[in-house]
This record gives structure tokens, sequence and C-alpha cells, in this order.
């Protein structure tokens, strides 16, 4: 089992940058997918990116392409979540997410076996 702790969301403006972080800990998962979710108020949970902390290879969900950018520091224990330019339509609970099913970057909350509590990010003027 894996332990995820959010952090580094807020309320921000349009057009602010901001940077989440999801602190890893617990058994081995070297081979674990790690991912990144969103829920708005009144809306279903959304897969916002994926990558693993092997190779190079990210997904992203076509909503956030250009304006997001998902990271990882092997060495921290660490995966991030870069989001520029924020909109209005970009408020959320922001969920890091770690899968030990699947081997691939998927956008299938289901594959995802663990599950941070979540950090809100409020874009407003």
């Amino acid at each position: 089992q894996v332990q995820l702790v959010e952090s580094g969301g807020g309320l921000v403006q349009p057009g602010d940058s901001l940077r989440l972080s999801c602190a890893v800990s617990g058994r081995s998962f070297s081979s674990y997918v790690m991912g990144w979710f969103r829920q708005a108020p009144g809306k279903e949970r959304e897969f916002v990116a994926a990558v693993r902390w092997t190779g190079s290879s990210t997904r992203y969900a076509d909503s956030v392409k250009g304006r997001f950018t998902i990271s990882r520091d092997n060495a921290k224990n660490t995966v991030y979540l870069q989001i520029n330019s924020l909109k209005p339509e970009d408020t959320a609970v922001y969920s890091c997410v770690a899968s030990s099913i699947v081997g691939f970057l998927s956008a299938d909350y289901r594959h995802y076996d663990a599950w941070g509590r979540g950090t809100q990010v409020t874009v407003s003027s």
C-alpha cells in the first residue's frame, strides 16, 4: 500500500500558475503508474494526467494539454502537476493517484487503487 499526500492548492486568479505536489510513501512503488484526477462541484471525476516513475512517457486529458505538465522527482518520491494559465473552469479538487493494477498510462479511475485526499484549487477573480 502506498500513501499519497497532496499539497500546493489554493485560491488563485485567472492566468496564474500553480504547482501541485504529491508526496509518495509506503511499499515499493517504482513500478506504479502515477496520475492526477480532478473533480469540480457537481461534475464527474475527470482524468488529468499520468506518468510512470521510469521513462519519459506522459499522458494528458485533451482539456489540459499545453497548460498542464506532470513530472516526478524520483529522489524525492514526489509527483508534480504544474498548471499554467489557470482558468475558472480548472476549479476542482485535485487528487493524486497510483496504480499497481495496470502498467500503462490509464485514464480510467478504476485502474487506480491508491488515492490521496486531494487539494482544492479555486480560480476566481
